[in-house]
């Protein structure tokens, strides 16, 4: 541990920390545009500068001056430094204030602004621009610049998810170390000198990879826009809700945007033990299923001129009608990985009234990459494992299929899953007695389902999940399901007590408590003790490779982390 002085006051820091991260620490903020500590420090910006000092060197036999303190008094260079790239020393002082430091704020923000164009009223960025923000701050508020400004490219398409407005750029380079650093896709490049340099892609290159969508995230300004969110919806009406990715089994940590009940964009929420501040750009996309035009909003009953609207109390007569007249071993339950332990948990108690042992879940696999991407496509296999009690998810998959087609197996409820997406054949599921579908999208299951249930998205409900590495995280509800859609929970309940006539849950904290209650590895725990950054709950072998690479750079000292 060093001893430093930050504007007057005397602090310990590790000895290597970075000053700009000491400032932090001590609860002042530096301006900085180049600098984010997940990425190399170029030191390019300069909005960093700070003033440094260090005890002056005695000659031999000189007695050093002390301080009021007893300290030795600091000598204060005439110069500033830049925080983002110079460690701490023992003795140092730091001014992150005063004229000197000031007025180099002033002087780079004016610089910054003399070729920036004034169209934040139209920019994407507004609200969350740090050039607004510090240009306030430290800003001269009057420019003196007398010249035409120089014009440089607009709206350029540089990849399938992203455009460039390449005059708001202030070359701080972000992007352009992001692609190097993380997806390792070295595509983003500056070229030409001075106030003429632009950034752009390598020549025949697009920036296309998996992560392309990180780098509208740390662009500081509004060079950078995601086609998506782009003249969308302004930042300061969205309303932020954490929750996690249900993408794939990494379940990285995520911000729902959303204004009136409609979903705007998700945006990575920084979880070290998870998924560092970044996520995959099939993640960001999930949110489209929601207003799908496939979207099922309302129960539907199979009649004699095909399915009709119903209510929900006459689909759930309908479905304990046709289940009360079979027995244990001719009815099945497909459940779903992609559900919330909670809804998992209501299947478990459905299953244990039918007396049912035909349960299980759809495994599902990709291609997983070395950074998040994970090879399990479900957000839940864990969860499902423990809850479910299943030791292989999707072992008895195939002895359900033989039942369904040679008739042993009459009914089928099928939770979030389209048997037919998952090999079944349509022609055997048409002979079944009964068969019940719950999906968020219009499928062909549903189309030859007796009763079909419109499913609550990500977006729409509440509950937890496990991801890969065995992490117990939450699901937040960030808009009202359209229609008549409830959570699943919810929909699971009333089915049961259309079965028993049982009833005595109102609330998802109800149903977590039981589940606690039974299940041992969540004994203790409630939604509330999970947190926004979860729980670590099972030890599994997996780990992240992204967060991997990270320590290792840490350990180098090329990044904070």
């Amino acid at each position: 541990m060093v001893n430093v002085q930050i504007d007057g006051t005397w602090m310990q820091f590790p000895k290597g920390t970075r000053m700009i991260e000491a400032c932090r620490q001590a609860g002042v903020e530096v301006p900085h545009y180049c600098y984010h500590p997940k990425l190399t420090s170029p030191g390019n910006c300069r909005m960093c500068l700070v003033q440094m000092g260090m005890p002056p060197r005695l000659a031999p036999g000189q007695e050093p001056e002390k301080d009021e303190d007893g300290r030795t008094k600091i000598q204060w260079m005439p110069r500033p430094a830049i925080a983002c790239a110079n460690t701490v020393a023992d003795g140092m002082g730091i001014r992150t204030g005063g004229e000197l430091v000031d007025e180099c704020r002033r002087g780079v923000m004016e610089f910054l602004l003399i070729n920036h164009p004034l169209d934040c009223p139209i920019c994407d960025q507004a609200g969350e621009c740090r050039l607004q923000e510090f240009s306030v701050e430290h800003g001269n508020g009057v420019s003196r610049f007398v010249d035409n400004k120089v014009k440089k490219p607009k709206n350029v398409d540089i990849g399938p998810r992203i455009r460039l407005d390449d005059e708001r750029c202030i070359m701080c380079s972000r992007c352009i170390r992001f692609c190097q650093e993380i997806p390792e896709d070295d595509v983003l490049g500056f070229t030409d000198r001075g106030s003429h340099t632009v950034l752009t892609t390598h020549p025949g290159k697009k920036l296309a990879n998996d992560y392309s969508l990180n780098t509208v995230d740390i662009c500081p300004v509004g060079a950078l826009t995601s086609n998506d969110f782009r003249f969308q919806m302004r930042v300061w009406f969205l309303k932020e809700t954490p929750s996690i990715c249900t993408g794939c089994g990494r379940g990285c940590n995520t911000i729902l945007g959303s204004r009136e009940d409609e979903m705007y964009r998700i945006t990575p929420r920084e979880n070290d033990a998870v998924n560092s501040s970044w996520m995959c750009d099939h993640g960001r996309q999930e949110f489209q299923l929601l207003s799908n035009e496939r979207r099922l909003t309302d129960p539907l009953v199979l009649g004699d001129q095909g399915h009709r609207l119903s209510s929900w109390s006459e689909a759930h007569q309908t479905a304990a009608a046709g289940l009360k007249l079979l027995g244990p071993e001719e009815i099945a339950i497909v459940a779903s990985a992609r559900m919330t332990n909670e809804e998992l948990y209501m299947v478990r108690r459905l299953a244990a009234h039918l007396k049912t042992e035909w349960v299980d879940v759809v495994p599902r696999s990709q291609e997983g990459d070395d950074l998040l991407i994970a090879e399990d496509a479900n957000p839940n296999s864990l969860g499902a494992k423990l809850v479910l009690g299943l030791e292989n998810p999707g072992a008895k998959l195939a002895d359900i299929k033989a039942g369904v087609e040679k008739g042993t197996i009459k009914a089928v409820l099928a939770f979030d899953e389209n048997l037919i997406g998952a090999g079944f054949e349509e022609a055997s599921l048409k002979k079944l007695a009964f068969l019940l579908n719950t999906h968020l999208l219009a499928n062909p299951t549903a189309d030859v389902a007796q009763v079909v249930y419109p499913s609550a998205g990500f977006a729409e409900k509440r509950g937890s999940m496990i991801n890969v590495t065995g992490r117990l995280q939450r699901l937040n509800q960030a808009v009202q399901p359209p229609g008549q859609v409830m959570e699943n929970w919810e929909v699971l309940r009333d089915l049961i007590q259309a079965l028993t006539g049982s009833n005595g849950l109102y609330m998802i904290e109800d149903v977590f408590k039981l589940m606690a209650g039974e299940i041992a590895a969540f004994k203790g725990l409630s939604l509330t003790k999970i947190g926004d950054l979860g729980v670590a709950l099972l030890e599994t072998e997996e780990k992240v490779p992204l967060l991997e690479k990270e320590r290792e750079r840490v350990a180098k000292g090329l990044i904070v982390g």
